[in-house]
């Protein structure tokens, strides 16, 4: 196996291992197994766990930012580029959800440098997303540069990571039903409910 491919193979076993038990619950030696390698050779291509963890984390969110980015900016009118947008998170979340559990559910590692990247992260996917919807922001009178406006994209990330852990909880709720449910409160909100 060339070098790419063999890295390939051991972000994605340390992505489970991490996804499950966090940073200080993995080991090199449990992410070597699930990967099929030597120990050793977790070395040739990550110098610590630490830095296997920033490496699969950074992945994982330009995967999430890759996945989701592309409904945002796509075509169609705002409501449809929402309920896509949406539609394209709950996708990464029933197809990588040790992805999005890395991102988001090990909020407590007590480490300063992960903690640092994993803020760093979070922030940075807040920007772009704020970037992503500058223009609906500013059809709605939000200026995208203001403060409030990355503060509403980290509400509506938050919420739908939420919705998300409570379908993995209840997984017999099937995805349309969230898209749709999801769709109707951010599009029409509550105070329209009269």
């Amino acid at each position: 196996m060339r070098g790419p491919a063999r890295r390939a193979v051991i972000t994605a076993a340390a992505l489970e291992v991490f996804a499950k038990k966090g940073y200080h619950g993995a080991s090199l030696s449990e992410i070597a197994v699930q990967a099929g390698v030597a120990r050793t050779v977790l070395y040739d291509h990550f110098p610590s766990k630490r830095s296997l963890l920033l490496a699969v984390m950074q992945e994982q969110n330009t995967a999430l930012m890759r996945h989701v980015g592309a409904r945002i900016a796509g075509a169609g009118s705002a409501e449809a580029r929402l309920r896509s947008t949406i539609d394209a998170y709950f996708s990464f979340t029933e197809t990588g959800s040790a992805g999005r559990r890395l991102l988001f559910d090990h909020v407590d590692e007590d480490d300063a440098e992960i903690r640092t990247v994993r803020q760093g992260i979070r922030e940075s996917r807040a920007r772009a997303a704020t970037a992503l919807l500058a223009e609906d922001m500013c059809a709605l009178g939000v200026d995208p540069r203001e403060p409030i406006a990355e503060a509403m994209v980290e509400f509506i990330i938050a919420g739908l990571d939420g919705v998300a852990q409570c379908w993995e909880r209840n997984p017999e709720m099937p995805r349309s039903m969230l898209v749709e449910g999801v769709t109707r409160l951010l599009w029409s909100g509550l105070g329209r409910a009269e």
